[in-house]
């Protein structure tokens, strides 16, 4: 075998044994950090032992040499498409799929017409959708925003239909008992019953919204975003700053997931799901 793979494998056993011993300890925390330490620095070593060419694969150090000397370009494309395009997309479209839900479960006439559209509208492709929507709102982050605004809409509505039906039927036998009215019970029982779903919905749009405003500036962009930068870079073969932007990418997702898990965490604290195992 060639001693390179015997190194690779070497790094890899003495990683898997210091987190075996670490998660005895339940340091979550660490194991995370010395599992993707190994892995930057298993890719490092491969690169750099197997001399692999950059335009197949750029080591690390070469994507985070890109980043430092990148970063007003790189904030200004997080900007354009994070902010922008994903961040307003995601609370437009969120916060319509939430309203959109009451509506139906208020509705007997909308459970049985607009989920079927619903469901329709859902599968349509992205990539066919996207063009229409730039070609409608124009090329700057309005365009953006509107495909992400479809890509999370249907996630958080069937999220939130799923929610408001949890609560029992006796609890809401209950409420109508004590004479509450519709919109009492879905204050005080059903909406705190459905946030579980809620946040649910929510922490898969996270991902769906940020990929949806990249995906969607490949048909249109003005001079900036992660989309845009991607594209014309890989048309000039410069792999290390289409990695760069896939790693800010990466990272602004996974603070955006992390963010509303930690919100997630205190206002359903009550919940089975959030209590920690002694």
């Amino acid at each position: 075998m060639d001693w390179r793979f015997g190194l690779l494998f070497a790094v890899w056993l003495a990683s898997w044994w210091t987190n075996a011993v670490l998660a005895r300890g339940e340091r979550r925390i660490l194991v995370a950090a010395v599992f993707g330490i190994t892995m930057l620095v298993l890719w490092e070593m491969a690169v750099r032992l197997f001399a692999v060419p950059l335009v197949i694969l750029p080591a690390p150090s070469v994507i985070g040499a890109r980043i430092a000397i990148s970063l007003p370009i790189l904030w200004g494309d997080f900007v354009q498409t994070a902010i922008k395009g994903a961040l307003s997309g995601y609370i437009m479209g969120c916060g319509a799929a939430v309203i959109t839900a009451v509506l139906i479960d208020r509705s007997k006439f909308l459970q049985s017409g607009l989920l079927p559209v619903a469901n329709f509208a859902a599968a349509l492709p992205i990539v066919g959708t996207a063009p229409i929507l730039v070609m409608w709102f124009g090329f700057d982050w309005q365009s953006k925003a509107a495909v992400v605004v479809v890509m999370v809409f249907f996630p958080m509505l069937i999220n939130t239909m799923a929610g408001l039906r949890a609560s029992e039927a006796m609890q809401r036998d209950l409420m109508r008992t004590y004479g509450a009215s519709y919109w009492q019970t879905l204050a005080k029982l059903r909406f705190p019953a459905a946030m579980p779903f809620i946040f649910n919905g929510l922490k898969i749009c996270t991902t769906l919204a940020l990929i949806g405003a990249i995906v969607a500036e490949f048909f249109g962009s003005p001079t900036q975003g992660m989309g845009f930068r991607i594209s014309t870079a890989v048309g000039q073969l410069a792999l290390d700053t289409v990695w760069a932007e896939i790693t800010i990418a990466a990272l602004a997702g996974s603070a955006f997931y992390g963010a509303v898990a930690l919100i997630e965490r205190g206002v359903t604290f009550w919940h089975p799901s959030q209590r920690r195992q002694r």
